[in-house]
């Protein structure tokens, strides 16, 4: 009991020293998110006000994502708002860490105090996503930020994901024969709600373009991230989407959050080797551990 009156004094001070603009207590305080001091940080922020702006971006590697996001953040400064970053990177085997540490690519935004950048390890979570970023993004709204911006890895039909905890997805693309194809085969393209096809001056963009409409039916841009072009134009498609926003939307990203962190719990589930090993040694058949998995206690 001390301990945790302890921890909760502790947070109510590095909240204050965060809002005071300490990105050292910012740090601090999303490290708590990621462990177990997640429950106490919540409580101690309250209740989520959901006017923060959480735009994912995803996409196969090299497409230009870290770019893109470097462009969006100088474009959110601009207008006087404040940017968080979180990239969700593949866990560290050795030190169980962000393996890619906070983005240094991104190093012409760090003596901005009115952005933060971060980098969340997957821990294992199913889908790729950390299941802290939800609780992240809910701390960072409190800090004051007016937009997070979620980078996620970029590989494998995992990152779907980023669209319950974002809204809208955009999905960057490069040009090139079968990009389209790859995308769709990959999941990208359920979930996008902006396709944008990234250095856009090189040959076959044109023709990227045509595949993704055809494929899609979201809106198709076209962008050279590293010359800022056709920034402008992707910051004003994100907020009209964003304006466009409806309780069923929301609806939909609450489900799929809740049950991508249903399922991170149960696969640590105690009860979860004794089940499979009942069904090793055919004493149980799966259907019927699954049933008892999921049974009220």
């Amino acid at each position: 009991m001390a301990d945790e009156r302890s921890l909760r004094a502790s947070v109510d001070d590095q909240l204050a020293a965060a809002r005071g603009g300490s990105a050292r207590a910012a740090g601090k305080l999303l490290s708590l998110v990621e462990g177990a001091g997640r429950d106490v940080v919540l409580e101690a922020i309250g209740p989520a006000a959901q006017s923060i702006s959480a735009i994912g971006i995803t996409g196969p590697p090299g497409a230009g994502k870290s770019t893109t996001i470097t462009a969006l953040v100088a474009a959110y400064r601009s207008a006087g708002k404040r940017v968080a970053v979180l990239a969700v990177d593949p866990t560290s085997p050795y030190s169980g860490g962000a393996l890619l540490g906070d983005r240094i690519r991104m190093t012409q935004h760090i003596d901005d105090r009115d952005v933060f950048i971060r980098s969340m390890a997957t821990r294992g979570h199913l889908g790729g996503l950390a299941s802290a970023v939800p609780a992240a993004i809910r701390l960072l709204e409190a800090l004051d930020y007016d937009v997070v911006l979620v980078e996620t890895v970029g590989v494998g039909q995992s990152e779907v994901e980023v669209s319950a905890v974002s809204d809208p997805t955009v999905v960057i693309l490069n040009p090139g024969a079968g990009d389209a194809v790859q995308a769709a085969k990959a999941g990208l393209l359920e979930v996008a709600d902006l396709l944008v096809v990234n250095k856009a001056d090189r040959e076959g963009a044109d023709q990227t373009v045509r595949d993704l409409r055809m494929e899609s039916s979201v809106p198709v841009m076209t962008l050279v991230a590293s010359r800022g072009e056709g920034v402008s134009e992707l910051v004003e498609a994100i907020e009209n989407h964003r304006r466009d926003d409806d309780p069923v939307r929301r609806a939909a990203r609450l489900r799929g959050q809740i049950l991508s962190l249903a399922m991170t719990r149960l696969r640590t589930h105690p009860a979860l080797s004794e089940l499979v090993d009942a069904v090793v040694s055919g004493g149980m058949d799966p259907y019927t551990a699954a049933e008892k998995l999921i049974a009220p206690v």
